[in-house]
């Protein structure tokens, strides 16, 4: 692993653990919510501040947009911005439901270069480093060789936080569901997309996201040998966070049957 990768590792085990460790006492913990459905509490907040300790301490000048802490710093001539989410599944968590995880990007001049996504209840880390492909602690990735919608897994979740693409969702999640799939709302959309990478899902969908929940796993899915683009097909999916991912196929087989219920005024 690069050094920059090291990093990434290191924060991403260090938020994990202290996660894990946290949740062993939830109902100690301070909650507030921050919108509809939309909770954040003092261990989202603590881990997020160990892994800007952790990157900082290594690259000082370097820019941090993350979920809790926001934009921190401003992308220098080196033009490096780490892109992090300390808890994706805050509502899983708090709930002591074991689907949450830990998600690091470090994105350069505006490429994705590395991506780091850990599960710390089944100890699972992904992680991948562009032109180098993407692993499973030890195991080469590589999406699902599944070839249409029929018979396969997808990812998905409800856009709770963005009322206005509800309508557009619910027709799209019955066209796909009549495509005769199965369908997984899991609560981890970093970790929905790192099982795309693994070949565990074969697709993913959802509308509304925001680049700390999609950033590392765009990555993880690419260097996996996957496709994953705005949900017209485009490359607006971190300004947008309307994703499709899968292998090529099942890719555009999401896409054919999401595409015809978006209406005009949703962005890509």
């Amino acid at each position: 692993m690069s050094p920059l990768t090291t990093i990434a590792v290191r924060a991403a085990r260090a938020a994990g653990d202290f996660l894990l460790r946290t949740g062993e006492r939830l109902h100690e913990l301070r909650v507030e919510m921050k919108g509809p459905n939309d909770f954040v509490s003092e261990a989202d907040r603590e881990a997020e501040r160990r892994i800007v300790e952790i990157i900082h301490r290594a690259y000082p000048d370097h820019a941090i947009l993350g979920e809790e802490g926001g934009a921190q710093g401003e992308v220098g001539s080196h033009g490096a911005r780490w892109i992090i989410d300390p808890l994706d599944g805050t509502t899983n968590y708090l709930h002591d439901l074991p689907w949450y995880s830990v998600s690091i990007a470090l994105e350069i001049k505006g490429r994705l270069e590395v991506g780091v996504v850990y599960d710390p209840v089944r100890n699972e880390l992904f992680v991948a480093e562009r032109g180098k492909g993407a692993r499973l602690d030890d195991r080469r990735l590589r999406v699902s060789q599944h070839t249409k919608l029929a018979g396969a897994v997808i990812g998905t979740g409800f856009p709770f936080k963005s009322q206005r693409h509800l309508d557009a969702y619910t027709e799209s999640f019955k066209a796909v569901s009549l495509a005769g799939c199965a369908i997984r709302r899991a609560g981890s959309a970093a970790l929905d997309l790192a099982y795309v990478a693994a070949g565990r899902f074969d697709g993913f969908w959802e509308l509304g996201l925001q680049p700390w929940d999609i950033a590392a796993g765009v990555l993880l899915i690419q260097e996996a040998g996957g496709v994953v683009t705005d949900i017209r097909g485009g490359d607006q999916l971190m300004k947008t966070g309307n994703v499709v991912g899968g292998n090529l196929r099942v890719h555009q087989a999401l896409m054919d049957a999401v595409k015809p219920h978006l209406g005009p005024d949703l962005p890509a």
